[in-house]
């Protein structure tokens, strides 16, 4: 195999893409070309954890073997937090201790929260005292919580320094800190008091004092504040990062505009992991057991209600005896209602989840998708009956049927799509809980035993 452009960068993209295709044939050029390989960790980290995830954990244990600690922390920080950790597993607990420890605490702590229970205090033990100090401080946090997402690693300044001094400290401090965006000010015990950003520290006087150069009282938010909230203030006020207090308005951390991404990302992905019934922490790295255990149940539960809608039309199965055509047609209503309360969920979960459904806006969300579904039932009604009239060889009574059974299902439908995660939190659970399987169950019921029952009471 070989590559055109030989430059680090360009190599690396070109190996990404062949890894994700042909893994063994990317690992072969790999083994070959070690040096190659060690300029690609050093020159694009965010590339070579592609290339590691590709090969395969087994696979990228040598390949992470033959670099420096450094190197394979940076590369481990990029990586999938749950392809980080399996990684993690397969090496040598030593190693694997290095090499958290040469991490960012907060990278360091998503990749430890998805190791085994077991596993998790017997690595942290091999760190040293202050490591493992700071990473045992950040793990008490929830992970879906400002605590759980912050970074210990903070420009934070004394309150009683002028502009020019606090330039000089941050020339100390640009070698241990990543981002220098905002510059946090503390008095004498650590309490939050402010805030300025790089730019307007350069361009103050010398002489000027913090706090007048400051923005005083900040937006911050408590340790246990949830990641929506979290990501909701990022974006309102436009922040590059929210720093974190605890219970006395000490600074603890900030939670940067990356973190906040990540979460939004992940609270997306879990809704919709949720709202069908799956586990919200389920990856494909999930054992076999744990995702078998966090199914099942839903799945009994939608056999049940199956079951339900099969025994409503099966004491109504004369009605087909007479109208065969109506075996065709029924499966279309239900879809049609399926497909038209799916629309209503999605926008209502998308909407609950940044945050756009207080309480007072309930009435108001569930009168506008009523207004939906009956529009739109209007609509497709005519249509569905005017094709049902033509399918069944000009029957009126038929296409009657159709028609009133598709408004009903899909203004029903609709409603119910908005109504049921709303209910949901209504009894505090997860909006999502299974939002999908319930919507399945009333359309199924409206388009299956309404169909049958309208066509019952008109043929």
């Amino acid at each position: 195999m070989r590559f055109n452009l030989p430059r680090p960068r360009q190599l690396a993209r070109n190996l990404r893409e062949v890894a994700q295709r042909r893994p063994e044939t990317t690992g072969e050029y790999l083994e070959t070309h070690p040096e190659e390989w060690r300029r690609i960790a050093e020159v694009d980290p965010h590339d070579a954890a592609d290339i590691l995830e590709a090969l395969g954990s087994e696979a990228a244990v040598d390949f992470i073997g033959g670099l420096s600690e450094e190197q394979a922390a940076r590369i481990l920080e990029e990586m999938h937090d749950g392809a980080a950790a399996e990684l993690l597993q397969l090496l040598p607990r030593e190693q694997a201790a290095a090499l958290v420890g040469s991490m960012d605490a907060d990278e360091a702590v998503d990749i430890l929260n998805k190791l085994d229970e077991e596993e998790l205090p017997t690595l942290v033990d091999q760190l040293d005292p202050a490591a493992a100090d700071e990473i045992n401080r950040l793990l008490a946090y929830p992970r879906d919580t400002a605590g759980g997402l912050m970074t210990t690693d903070v420009a934070s300044l004394p309150l009683g320094l002028t502009a020019g001094e606090a330039i000089e400290a941050l020339r100390r401090m640009q070698e241990t800190l990543d981002d220098l965006s905002y510059v946090y000010v503390v008095d004498d015990q650590e309490k939050l008091k402010g805030v300025v950003s790089f730019r307007e520290l350069v361009f103050a006087r010398p002489g000027t004092g913090l706090d007048q150069a400051m923005v005083p009282n900040p937006v911050k938010v408590p340790a246990d504040t949830d990641r929506e909230v979290v990501s909701d203030l990022i974006q309102r006020y436009n922040l590059f990062a929210l720093p974190v207090v605890d219970e006395v308005e000490r600074l603890l951390g900030i939670v940067t505009v990356d973190e906040a991404l990540e979460a939004i990302q992940e609270e997306a992905s879990e809704d919709m992991a949720v709202m069908v019934g799956a586990g919200s922490e389920e990856t494909v790295r999930t054992a076999v057991s744990e995702s078998i255990t966090k199914r099942l149940p839903w799945i009994v539960v939608n056999l049940v209600l199956a079951t339900i809608v099969a025994f409503t039309i099966e004491r109504q199965k004369d009605v087909f005896e007479e109208f065969v055509v109506l075996a065709a047609l029924m499966p279309v209503v239900a879809l049609l209602g399926g497909n038209g309360g799916a629309q209503s969920l999605a926008v209502v979960i998308r909407s609950m989840a940044i945050n756009q459904v207080p309480s007072q806006m309930v009435p108001k969300v569930l009168l506008r998708e009523a207004r939906i579904g009956v529009s739109i039932g209007v609509a497709i009604a005519l249509l569905s009956g005017a094709m049902a009239f033509v399918i069944s060889g000009a029957d009126g009574g038929v296409a009657a049927v159709m028609a009133i059974a598709v408004f009903a299902n899909l203004s029903i439908a609709t409603f119910a799509g908005a109504g049921i995660p709303i209910l949901l939190r209504r009894l505090g659970l997860d909006p999502a809980l299974a939002s999908n399987i319930f919507l399945t169950f009333v359309t199924d019921m409206v388009g299956f035993a309404g169909f049958l029952l309208i066509a019952t009471m008109l043929l």
